[in-house]
């Protein structure tokens, strides 16, 4: 078994069950449709893709269960949306064979990157 943590997303899905590593790659496909300057990596262990030098959303699969970070702001703005998932702050945990729709993963990462936007405008405005 390789004990080296991996260097990028395809290392660490090559990692995982067939059931997580097909789930989890159906929402990369669905993160990259909506941010596809965004650049994958590997962030605190897990997948993540970056946007303009700064952490976009993350994925990543555990014993039981896959998980999404998209983060809070997303969450709570979708969460009826995210009903019948578990649900703790910016994280939404599926079970692989109940992978998330990629219509929903699409509109969390949209709403991530529009928070993004907001903060970077904000940051430049700011005397």
């Amino acid at each position: 078994m390789n004990s080296a943590k991996p260097q990028t997303i395809d290392e660490y899905l090559s990692r995982v069950s067939d059931d997580k590593r097909a789930a989890l790659d159906n929402l990369r496909r669905a993160i990259r449709s909506v941010a596809p300057r965004a650049e994958e990596c590997i962030s605190y262990g897990v997948p993540g893709f970056r946007l303009d030098g700064k952490l976009l959303v993350s994925f990543g699969a555990a014993k039981t269960h896959c998980s999404f970070y998209p983060g809070a702001r997303p969450v709570r703005i979708h969460r009826d949306e995210l009903e019948g998932y578990e649900l703790s702050k910016g994280t939404i945990r599926f079970p692989a064979n109940e992978p998330l729709p990629a219509n929903l993963v699409r509109k969390l990462v949209r709403t991530r990157v529009a928070e993004k936007a907001t903060q970077r405008s904000g940051a430049r405005t700011r005397g």
